[in-house]
């Protein structure tokens, strides 16, 4: 059987990770028209670089995903968005959690900066480390630690007991933390 082509490992690759990445983009962008947008503009970004990252396009593909919303965010600052409807991704996301629950963590990721609701959704809804998270930001580990720190103080100021346990994570288990807040914070 032939190997596969680069254009076919793009195609399946994209075919496998376009669920995770719409949902990573929600969470950054805030809405489902806004998120597909942003996950077409990285795609066509990564395109032209595909066969020197195909071993390994995750980091790279994050990196351009983030990038790109903290860019369109500047371009756009002017324009507050808004949405009644959750992307069908994420409406199964977690089936203990109520709706309300979810709707009010959105509407809370949206009122951080852009940086910091980058910070928060690859640590806790995409499961990178801090060291993947600053890779994937081109941010000092400093500056990510520092920016985890604001947006979770700021996101217990917001969400005080709205979200009922506050013991459970964003995405909870299955996102790969296991932990509401980084390691040796309260």
């Amino acid at each position: 059987m032939p190997e596969p082509t680069t254009h076919e490992h793009f195609d399946d690759w994209v075919a496998a990770r376009r669920p995770a990445l719409l949902r990573t983009a929600y969470l950054l962008a805030g809405n489902e028209h806004d998120a597909e947008d942003l996950v077409q503009a990285t795609l066509i970004k990564v395109v032209p670089r595909w066969h020197r990252i195909a071993d390994d396009p995750e980091p790279y593909v994050r990196t351009v995903l983030s990038r790109e919303s903290v860019s369109r965010w500047r371009r756009r600052r002017w324009r507050e968005l808004h949405t009644d409807r959750l992307p069908e991704d994420l409406r199964t996301w977690r089936h203990d959690r109520d709706v309300t629950d979810r709707e009010v963590l959105r509407q809370a990721l949206q009122r951080l900066s852009p940086r910091q609701r980058a910070v928060i959704v690859l640590r806790y809804f995409d499961g990178l480390t801090e060291a993947e998270t600053a890779h994937a930001l081109g941010l000092g580990l400093g500056t990510v630690k520092k920016h985890g720190r604001e947006a979770m103080a700021r996101l217990r100021g917001l969400l005080g007991d709205t979200l009922g346990d506050a013991s459970r994570t964003p995405a909870g288990p299955s996102a790969g933390t296991g932990s509401p807040t980084p390691a040796g914070q309260p």
